[in-house]
């Protein structure tokens, strides 16, 4: 198993992961976001197969979230199906952590949803432990956290 830095012309790739072409919105916009340097995306890879990813973006457009050279949003954890609860998660989460200090940033946030109690437990293990806001959206109930770095 190792973590690489996803390169723009292997995005197609993480439809092993996820859906890209059913969430297609989505797909456009972390795509755009990787093409012009917002999106930093790494993927955790075994055997060749794509198994794991998570990103940093740099600007969400929201203070809870990014703070230009201060705080930087974790994306997109994801580990497919087959390879949970094998601790994919948190190696991802410690990892990224470590980009972010590389990167000069003294803080990371990370939303989740309410119900997600596996996200939720692992984040908070990982030192995501200050709540930053509690609300709802068109996705349902969600939460914001923060982990100093």
């Amino acid at each position: 198993m190792n973590i690489e830095l996803l390169q723009v012309e292997k995005f197609d790739k993480c439809n092993n992961l996820w859906n890209t072409k059913k969430q297609r919105k989505l797909a456009e916009k972390f795509l755009d976001e990787l093409k012009n340097g917002n999106r930093i995306t790494y993927i955790c890879k075994d055997n060749n197969e794509f198994i794991g990813e998570i990103s940093l973006v740099k600007d969400m457009k929201d203070s809870d979230y990014t703070i230009p050279n201060q705080r930087v949003y974790v994306s997109h954890l994801i580990v497919k199906s087959e390879y949970r609860c094998k601790g994919i998660g948190k190696i991802l989460v410690d990892f990224i952590t470590d980009k972010a200090k590389e990167l000069g940033y003294r803080e990371m946030s990370i939303g989740v949803d309410l119900d997600n109690f596996p996200a939720l437990k692992l984040y908070t293990d990982c030192g995501f432990n200050k709540v930053v806001y509690i609300g709802e959206d068109e996705q349902g109930k969600n939460i914001k956290l923060l982990k100093t770095i």
